[in-house]
């Protein structure tokens, strides 16, 4: 039973944390440390047509590594810039085995050539256990679950390596599939989605997004009605503004904070990621997906996004290892690494009711909930569409 609406944007949405059973918790403070803005670059194109997406990962390029890396991609002498494996279980208070048993499906476009190896690196530097396809934790397919894998691209393949990353900082213990889509479209990358929950995956991550079309609900249809799995997507990272597939009444969408480390009970701070007006991250209210019956809230009468959020600014960005036209270690940002960040607290929470829309667990476990109560992404009305308040 919903106590009291929890959702109050990506603005105040919901960071993460802890739970026992089934059922999903988060927890977040009240405040945020100041950060100077980043210099940054979108790693995927802006989408040119109706029914394409872009991957919504940013990419620190003024973050200068420790020297060790420029001689070893793993160093035990050296700490990559960015947030790691601890810091991140620290923030949200998970446990640091979780995952075991359960198996995480990462869905993008594109071809990362070296996600594997990549992967691997990522883990050894931080004392993961090994996934690897011969030890049977990892998998990469195609869109079709074989071996004909798409074109390769660096910004797709520089998502990829985030993606992989978080779910493996998350929840250390759970297999993983990579599903590569054939192409940016929605409708390839709808086919991997069904694709992951058709090979046994109960949390599917999407990290890209579009705008908003007349066509969403057939696709909310086709591609993300799975009772029983929680999909996860990034809700954007051009500040107050709804996209694509975030809106979809079937899936838990993902916003965006600032997380910074503070001298309170916690040890750490968060409040809502922007950087400008054009950049943080995304919420407000669809023009097309109909409300899911776990949200009250009154000034949307369509699906409001979004419903929880973890770290997004590149300010205070994670680590990441890519090498796929890429120079190894990085930081990156956006809402790309909150949303493979709460589908791997989905998966360390444990398996979803079968007939279960994991979205709504949020909301009816109120008194696990914290809101992040300060900043905003935007103008807009109601505020609290794009504004962080208590409640």
């Amino acid at each position: 039973m919903l106590h009291r609406p929890v959702h109050r944007a990506a603005a105040a949405a919901i960071s993460v944390s802890a739970v026992v059973a089934a059922a999903l918790g988060v927890i977040a403070p009240s405040a945020s440390a100041a950060t100077s803005t980043p210099k940054v670059k979108q790693l995927c194109a802006t989408p040119a047509k109706p029914h394409q997406m872009a991957c919504l990962a940013l990419a620190r390029t003024d973050v200068v590594q420790p020297h060790a890396f420029s001689l070893n991609a793993v160093s035990p002498m050296a700490t990559p810039s960015g947030y790691g494996p601890s810091d991140l279980l620290s923030a949200y208070n998970l446990p640091a085995n979780g995952g075991a048993g359960a198996t995480v499906a990462i869905v993008d476009a594109n071809d990362d050539p070296n996600a594997e190896s990549d992967l691997a690196t990522y883990r050894s530097q931080y004392g993961l256990p090994s996934c690897t396809t011969a030890n049977g934790c990892f998998k990469k397919v195609d869109q079709n679950g074989g071996t004909n894998y798409p074109t390769a691209d660096s910004g797709w393949a520089g998502e990829i390596s985030l993606d992989l990353d978080m779910v493996s900082a998350i929840a250390p213990n759970a297999h993983i599939i990579l599903v590569e889509a054939a192409s940016a479209n929605m409708s390839d990358l709808g086919t991997a989605v069904n694709r992951a929950v058709a090979m046994g995956a109960k949390y599917v991550s999407n990290s890209y997004g579009g705008s908003e079309d007349s066509t969403d609900l057939s696709a909310d249809s086709s591609y993300f009605n799975h009772p029983g799995v929680a999909i996860t997507v990034s809700a954007g990272d051009s500040a107050y503004g709804a996209e694509y597939p975030a809106a979809s009444q079937y899936v838990t969408s993902v916003g965006g904070t600032s997380l910074s480390r503070a001298s309170n009970s916690r040890g750490w701070t968060e409040s809502v990621w922007k950087t400008s007006s054009t950049e943080g991250t995304g919420s407000g209210c669809s023009a097309y997906d109909p409300k899911p019956s776990w949200q009250t809230d009154s000034g949307c009468s369509k699906r409001t996004i979004a419903d929880v959020s973890a770290v997004a600014d590149p300010a205070t960005g994670v680590a990441v290892y890519d090498s796929y036209q890429a120079s190894g270690w990085q930081v990156y940002g956006g809402t790309s690494a909150s949303a493979p960040i709460i589908a791997g607290v989905y998966a360390v929470a444990g398996t979803p009711g079968s007939s279960d829309y994991p979205s709504k667990y949020p909301y009816q476990h109120t008194s696990s909930l914290n809101d992040v109560a300060s900043g905003n992404n935007g103008s807009c009305s109601p505020s609290y569409l794009c504004t962080a308040g208590t409640g």
